[in-house]
């Protein structure tokens, strides 16, 4: 069980009070003991060290000096306002320190002639060095040996006010472990800790907040990490585990006429390796006796729409309804005219259900689905309302189903007695660290593969200074028959904005080529105008089509060539990677054109290089979490999962999240039921921690 001394009000601890705990609780959520010892240090600045101030520059870190105060002067900035300096001497050489307030304060702490340490980050004013606001210290308070590497802490503006500031969360934390005269209980067991070569609970505790080398901390956040990862790949796979054995799966026992049918007689392109792999993954699950979950992962026209259905036709050929829910009306329609034009005269009913389904329709589809005669539904948001029933819903397919809360696909596998098999498809490539943790509870596939004859998209930064060179390229590819896009970049903040760039877009394209039809699309639009549009770019009637992200997903012209993209430096990695798809879809040579102002950026820069370097979309989504971070990623905050880790980072702790799960995936095969006596530490331990984070298993 947890440690019952840290579950104690924040309040109580000597220190702190009413006032300061409403602060601590209101601004970093600390409420308890324990809360407060996890709040960990987010750097370490060495205070084991006195420089000499002949030592010390303008380009020189953080320092600390000792010495004593040999006067003060006062300097007028204003009504009411002084600069205050104390000529500060350590025998070597002669510092000032500032300050712009604080007068009374400054006059009654700090006398002339006492030795003080003095911490701080020096610098120069009219040629002398100076320490601006430093930290001070009675010498004869510290104790230089003893104090190692100071810890800093992130605080807030209103805590700083209240005088909340870095050092006084260090003195609270100070006090809290002088407060736990016995040590931590030990969180993981012995023979995982000296296997591992892990030092304590209690030890790491203690040294990531006051360690004395750097050696300290690197152990104690190993410890800590590999803790936080360890409980949680533990939960994950106790939650499959438990699935797995609670509930069974329809078993498609048979690949029928339907599958064979299609496979010789409709089947558009010899399946690549990878599609043929992924089918066999899917087949094994589906006849395997126990539910599948499956993440079938592959960039925008890999060809996961194929797989997806040939794995509904299955199925099918089983007695079951399939069902495939995309995020929004666009991509439903594209599935529908895709599967449908894939199946060509079979005999197989597949409808549509989205929110413009109204009427004699609507019920027509919804008649068929309780009654069986409709095989195949594809729909949006529509198919989980409490109207829609099926007769025997087995197999479902959810397309870039981080688009969907939790709760809404709760539903749709409630449409059963028994939940059917799931098929998520994403054209996000997830990196492996990533999926390990927000998606570990689902078997992965992976399309790696591109369809025959599909040329890789070639990427160009473009420089919004060299317009003209962009216009000839244009005008080059329409000359062959080719079609343009134009994005510009959707501002959330304020939808005018977006507009107003757009239509000047618009207006400047329509000036630049009056030879050529454009079109527009934008979120503002209604969705007959917006379908309207899009089918004159599809029927070739217009030659460019000016958009915002609304064509991110959806959108398949085949003889749209070149993707330019207005402003890309406002587009994150996975949003550009994403409008790049919408080309490259035909046999012809495809081009990509980021455009940008000359300057940018480090980081701005790097996605472009990135951008222009590859087309892998696993690399891409790497290098996205490693500049963003994984709370960034779309989809994690959207998918109703929650990043609650304090110190293990998704993006650089590969390594030690495999490890975790390895050393987790071992006792769950140890353990199945989780009643070993030799494992009760760790179900404890779980067990305590299910309240205070994230519900990491519930993503399927």
């Amino acid at each position: 069980m947890r440690y019952s001394q840290l579950d104690q009000d924040v309040k109580y601890l000597p220190g702190v009070g009413p006032q300061r705990s409403e602060l601590l609780k209101r601004e970093l959520h600390i409420q308890t003991w324990g809360d407060l010892l996890e709040y960990y240090p987010y750097k370490y600045i060495d205070r084991s060290k006195i420089y000499a101030t002949d030592e010390l520059t303008a380009n020189t870190s953080h320092v600390q000096i000792r010495g004593r105060i040999l006067s003060f002067e006062e300097y007028d900035m204003g009504v009411r306002k002084k600069r205050i300096v104390a000529h500060f001497t350590d025998g070597h050489g002669v510092v000032d320190l500032v300050w712009f307030n604080g007068r009374k304060f400054i006059y009654d702490q700090y006398k002339v002639g006492t030795e003080y340490i003095v911490f701080g980050k020096p610098g120069i004013f009219q040629g002398r060095l100076q320490f601006t606001h430093p930290e001070i210290e009675p010498a004869a308070n510290l104790q230089l040996s003893s104090m190692g590497l100071q810890p800093y802490y992130v605080t807030t503006e209103k805590m700083k006010k209240r005088g909340l500031t870095s050092r006084n969360i260090e003195r609270l934390i100070k006090t809290l472990i002088q407060q736990l005269r016995t040590p931590l209980p030990e969180t993981l067991p012995d023979e995982m800790t000296a296997r591992l070569h892990l030092i304590s609970h209690d030890s790491a505790c203690r040294l990531i907040h006051f360690p004395q080398t750097n050696d300290d901390v690197s152990r104690a956040r190993m410890r800590l990490k590999y803790e936080e990862l360890f409980y949680v790949q533990l939960a994950i796979l106790r939650y499959t585990n438990d699935r797995r054995r609670h509930y069974s799966g329809y078993i498609f026992n048979k690949v029928g006429d339907l599958f064979n049918t299609f496979y010789h007689d409709h089947l558009p392109f010899e399946l690549t390796g990878a599609q043929k792999r992924v089918i066999r993954e899917i087949r094994q699950d589906s006849g395997s006796g126990r539910q599948m979950n499956r993440l079938l992962q592959g960039d925008v026209g890999s060809g996961k729409t194929l797989v997806a259905l040939m794995s509904m036709l299955i199925a099918l050929d089983n007695g079951y309804q399939a069902c495939i829910m995309a995020p929004t009306e666009i991509l439903a329609e594209q599935h529908l005219a895709t599967i449908r034009k894939f199946l060509g005269d079979m005999p197989i009913r597949v409808e549509l259900l989205t929110g413009i389904v109204k009427g004699k329709q609507r019920k027509a589809v919804l008649t068929g689905l309780a009654d069986g005669s409709v095989n195949i539904l594809v729909g949006t948001h529509a198919v989980i309302e409490d109207t829609v029933e099926f007769r025997n819903l087995g197999f479902v397919v959810i397309d870039e189903q981080h688009r969907f809360g939790v709760a809404q696909r709760a539903r749709l596998w409630n449409k059963n007695v028994q939940p059917p098999h799931i098929l998520v498809m994403t054209a996000t490539p997830i990196p492996r660290t990533l999926a390990m943790t927000v998606y570990g509870d689902l078997d992965v596939s992976v399309i790696d593969e591109l369809p025959p004859g599909r040329k890789p998209v070639h990427t160009i930064h473009q420089v919004t200074n060299q317009m003209s060179n962009l216009y000839q390229r244009i005008r080059t590819e329409v000359a062959q028959g080719r079609q343009i896009y134009f994005v510009y970049p959707l501002i959330e903040e304020s939808e005018k904005i977006d507009l107003h760039h757009l239509e000047e877009g618009y207006d400047l394209l329509r000036e630049t080529f009056p030879d050529l039809s454009i079109s527009r699309v934008h979120g503002k639009m209604k969705p007959a105008e917006k379908e309207a549009e899009m089918q004159k770019f599809l029927h070739r009637e217009t030659q460019i089509l000016v958009a915002t992200t609304v064509i991110e997903v959806g959108v398949n012209v085949p003889n749209a060539s070149v993707m330019v993209i207005i402003d890309a430096q406002r587009f994150g990695l996975s949003q550009l990677h994403q409008l790049r798809g919408r080309v490259g879809r035909g046999a012809d040579q495809s081009y990509c054109i980021l455009v940008t102002p000359p300057k940018l950026s480090a980081d701005t820069q790097k996605r472009i290089d990135i951008m222009c370097e590859t087309n892998d979309g696993f690399r891409i989504a790497e290098a996205d979490l490693k500049l963003r971070g994984p709370g960034d990623l779309e989809g994690t905050q959207q998918s109703g999962m929650a990043f609650d880790l304090k110190l293990a980072n998704l993006a650089q702790d590969g390594q030690l999240i495999g490890l975790a799960r390895t050393e987790a995936q071992r006792i769950i095969e140890q353990d199945p039921t989780c009643s070993a006596a030799a494992n009760s530490l760790i179900w404890n331990r779980l067990n305590d921690l299910k309240d205070t984070t994230v519900n990491w298993s519930a993503i399927s």
